[in-house]
């Protein structure tokens, strides 16, 4: 493989330092060929599956090399190691000669992500139901309450479908009949040769908890990932066109961990397990974008989980849109006025908060003057100003915890 691509074998000697976390520019992955490697990170927000030691076949700075973000671990080598460097223009190479690798990084990936998100579910958002179809009802039951028709008929179907014999399918039926004036455009079942597909705004592709057997390509338009948590209506990400979705649960086999919803009129492109084998061998590319995505994916997996550590409710929103600016790419130290893809309603379904607490620390946000709502959306007349007030939360966070953990060892 190493002569066929031309990659290069690189050695370091114990306790070297690999890579390091928070350093841009990640344009190479690794392969560890001999010895091992210890991941550690700054902030460790969970226990990951696994543990920290890495072996020969296994690899990291996949997520930083293939997202083109910065670094989000650092890489120290626990003996001495012989690795492959992999560059990031090398990949669409490697897919072609060796698929099983690339499909060896995409399932672990798969697994992080639905691990990370079981994690931040569990210990961030206080919810340790694990995805079924059962809870689809639970589904149906949010959207009814805030009166989206079309969300909760095609929750309360699904239900039904998945759960014939389940002891809330004759409430379903009855709520069903009951909105079904109300309900506009929602087709719950596409037949095996309906690949290309549009989904009217406000229409579910699937609901969480839902079982899956296809990712989606956007091909026009946005689609919003969300998931429910303890009655509240969380907000994950808003795609848009090029943009895959739902492949978590065709790589695994497992129930939908989140709804997707169509936030405007969208065109996406089914692909089933049958599809998705064939395109390995015969799209490549489309391998190297699903590594991309999923990388991207967990890098901001890792953000929002970060987030979280924030005590202060308004340092979470401005880190929130700073995660949005770096997920963007937008450069940090501009002073270039910038407008967000979200708008308040979104901020704060991002954090996790009422509507009523919501609107309290957006008029602090807006007392500043440098933030403002321009049709809907969030704007900054600075960039900067995002980066300042999240350091400024971030500093106050790390004093508190020393506070804390000093309180906590003189009391031993």
């Amino acid at each position: 493989m190493a002569g066929q691509l031309q990659l290069s074998f690189v050695s370091f000697k114990k306790d070297s330092y690999i890579v390091v976390e928070g350093k841009p520019n990640a344009d190479r992955f690794f392969i560890i060929h001999q010895g091992k490697v210890r991941i550690s990170k700054e902030v460790e927000v969970v226990e990951e599956e696994g543990g920290n030691i890495l072996g020969p076949g296994d690899f990291f700075g996949v997520v930083s090399s293939m997202s083109s973000h910065s670094h989000i671990e650092t890489a120290q080598a626990a003996t001495d190691v012989v690795l492959i460097s992999v560059l990031k223009d090398q990949y669409g190479d490697l897919i072609q000669r060796n698929t099983p690798v690339a499909m060896k990084i995409i399932l672990q990936f798969s697994k992080r992500l639905r691990y990370l998100d079981e994690a931040l579910s569990r210990l961030t958002l206080k919810n340790t139901a694990e995805a079924d179809p059962s809870h689809l009802f639970n589904v149906a039951e949010h959207y009814i309450r805030q009166s989206q028709y079309n969300q909760a008929y095609y929750s309360y179907t699904q239900y039904i479908k998945f759960c014939p014999g389940g002891m809330n399918v004759t409430s379903a039926r009855e709520r069903m009949s009951k909105i079904a004036i109300y309900v506009k455009g929602v087709k719950t079942d596409f037949g095996p040769d309906e690949f290309n597909r549009t989904y009217p705004k406000n229409s579910m592709v699937f609901a969480e908890g839902e079982p899956g057997n296809e990712l989606f390509i956007i091909q026009k338009g946005s689609v919003t990932i969300a998931k429910i948590v303890d009655d509240k209506e969380v907000l994950l990400a808003v795609l848009k066109a090029g943009d895959i979705f739902g492949e978590m649960a065709l790589l695994e086999a497992k129930p939908r961990v989140a709804s997707a919803v169509a936030y405007e009129e969208c065109q996406v492109l089914a692909v089933n397990r049958a599809n998705f084998e064939r395109m390995i061998q015969t799209q490549p590319q489309l391998i190297a974008r699903l590594t991309s995505l999923l990388a991207d994916r967990i890098w901001l997996m890792y953000k929002q989980l970060a987030n979280t550590l924030i005590s202060d409710i308004l340092g979470r929103m401005y880190d929130s849109l700073l995660i949005q600016l770096e997920k963007n790419r937008i450069p940090l130290n501009s002073n270039a006025p910038y407008t967000f893809d979200l708008g308040p309603k979104e901020l704060a379904r991002m954090v996790g908060i009422s509507p009523k607490d919501s609107n309290l620390l957006l008029g602090k946000m807006l007392e500043s003057k440098k933030i403002i709502i321009d049709k809907e959306k969030i704007h900054t007349v600075s960039v900067l100003e995002i980066v300042k007030q999240t350091e400024f939360y971030r500093k106050m966070q790390k004093i508190e915890s020393s506070r804390r953990e000093s309180k906590t060892q003189g009391a031993r």
